[in-house]
């Protein structure tokens, strides 16, 4: 497991480093500086002819630091300082300082030339604003400049925190971040610009980010097969559950076979699928491993009786948001007492709720044709884990906000809403995150963008639903799921092109990522 930091957390361990450990400020410039140099020499990067673009701050102070090992290493830098002059930290004046007194020059206007490397050293971790003015002009520069483009710490104009891009940004081939991997260079299009990222321990003090609640975390091979559910010699297919999939609508059968076979693959003893009528035989010629269980409207004993045969549920995929699907929903999560798993047309039923997931609910009624419930879902103490799988459309709908403002803060309005509801919420996008009360928020850098096609969040809803039924807590099946749906999908990828992979194909490489993660 590795930790990422965001900007005030980075700060907060620097100030620690600094005033608790007793290590000097100045002293960790050295040691960022020479890691830098050191990646720079490793990569067996071009640096005869090398400009250093610095700020005023503090990673300013690194990149004259990293000017003048280069200077002493017989390179002959060009130093271009783009900050206000009378805003400069104090240890970037000591290092400013330093570099002139073995001979260095500093420019204080960019020069065109033909640069071997172009080093960025103008923000930092702590930027929050758009960049504009004079610094917009450099980093323009800089990017139409020639040369292997190298970001220290972070590329200037990328939020730490969010990975967006604050009007501009630095592009880079090559980032050396210090001790920790930031958020934003994870996060996209931060990751984009970040190039091939390197982490370089400098002597920061971070144990207590790992305490954190809100800490963010990604995961290693390792860490996934630890993860894996046990398949015992002496067992048989109740060992490894059963799965309740309510699914698809009239006609839509789609949903319901992708949940379903991807819960099989992912290793559900026994899976039950429950739908419209219309769906039955389709579903028995595509899934034959499956019990198909049928409906043409709401019976509550029926359905009560499934969910007592249940080892966990998965509801939501394809079932429209009409008054069966709602009153689908709302019997579920009143009832079930094992794991749920809510997925796509479950969550816009949810989004609909007027008040929280934990109160007692109050009634249903129709409103414009769809289902609405007055009040709120039921007390979850019969439901021993409740797992939510929005994309990010259907996330800004439970927030009842926009997909603007939840780009702009997803970590903290994931983990609250998380938090505040006790349950596991894995927001689906380019990098997909899980968080749950208790847990630290984790965050997937498996899968590509050719798995941008309908059906997928369908695959994925199996699999941890799959993983559900085999016993696992809710977190931790998230985070598996999510990791191995993207492995599949990086296979598929692999096999297929980026343009060709459908949904079924993640279907027939999960076994693929399943095999890769076992051995």
């Amino acid at each position: 497991m590795r930790y990422l930091a965001d900007s005030s957390q980075m700060k907060r361990a620097d100030q620690y480093t600094i005033q608790e450990a007793g290590i000097p400020s100045l002293e960790l410039m050295e040691r960022a500086a020479a890691s830098c140099v050191k990646v720079m020499e490793e990569e067996e990067l071009d640096l005869s002819k090398p400009c250093v673009v610095c700020g005023s701050g503090n990673n300013g102070g690194d990149g004259f630091a990293i000017a003048r090992l280069l200077f002493e290493a017989g390179y002959v830098p060009r130093v271009w300082f783009v900050g206000n002059a009378g805003r400069c930290t104090e240890e970037t004046e000591q290092q400013m300082k330093r570099f002139l007194e073995i001979g260095g020059e500093i420019c204080n206007e960019y020069r065109d030339d033909e640069y071997s490397i172009i080093i960025d050293a103008v923000f930092g971790v702590g930027l929050g604003r758009k960049v504009e003015g004079r610094y917009l002009a450099a980093l323009k520069q800089m990017n139409e400049a020639s040369g292997t483009k190298f970001a220290v710490d972070l590329p200037s104009g990328i939020s730490a925190d969010t990975g967006s891009v604050l009007g501009i940004a630095f592009k880079a081939d090559i980032t050396v971040t210090f001790q920790l991997e930031k958020l934003g260079l994870v996060l996209y299009p931060g990751h984009e610009y970040a190039g091939k990222t390197c982490v370089a321990d400098i002597g920061i003090h971070t144990k207590e980010l790992s305490e954190e609640p809100k800490r963010m975390y990604v995961c290693d091979k390792g860490d996934f097969r630890k993860m894996l559910p046990v398949r015992r010699p002496d067992s048989n297919k109740g060992t490894y559950g059963k799965l309740l999939v309510i699914a698809g609508s009239k006609g839509m059968s789609g949903a319901a076979f992708l949940n379903g076979k991807a819960a099989y693959l992912s290793g559900a003893g026994l899976v039950r699928i429950y739908t419209p009528e219309e769906n039955r035989v389709i579903l028995q010629q595509q899934l034959p491993e499956a019990i198909i269980t049928t409906y043409t409207d709401y019976r509550e004993e029926e359905l009560e009786a499934l969910l007592s045969w249940a080892d966990a549920v998965c509801i939501g995929s394809g079932i429209g948001t009409g008054e069966v699907a709602g009153r689908l929903l709302k019997t579920t999560l009143e009832r079930a007492a094992v794991p749920c798993l809510v997925d796509a047309d479950g969550l816009n039923i949810l989004a609909e709720f007027a008040v929280d997931l934990n109160l007692p609910g109050s009634g249903a009624r129709l409103s414009g044709g769809h289902f609405k419930m007055e009040g709120s879902l039921p007390d979850q103490k019969r439901v021993r884990q409740l797992v939510l799988t929005p994309h990010m459309k259907e996330m800004s709908r439970l927030l009842h906000g926009s997909v603007k403002e939840l780009k702009e803060d997803r970590v903290n309005l994931l983990k609250d809403y998380a938090d505040s509801r006790n349950l596991t919420c894995v927001l689906k996008d380019s990098r997909t995150m899980v968080a749950s009360r208790g847990e630290g928020t984790y965050v997937n850098q498996s899968g590509n963008a050719s798995m941008a096609k309908a059906g997928s969040g369908d695959v994925l809803a199996g699999i941890i639903s799959g993983l559900l039924a085999q016993g696992m807590k809710g977190h931790t099946a998230a985070v598996l799921g999510t990791y191995l749906h993207g492995r599949a999908g990086d296979y598929a990828k692999g096999a297929k092109g980026s343009y060709s992979v459908m949904a079924q194909d993640l279907l027939l490489y999960l076994s693929e990522a399943f095999k890769e993660s076992e051995f």
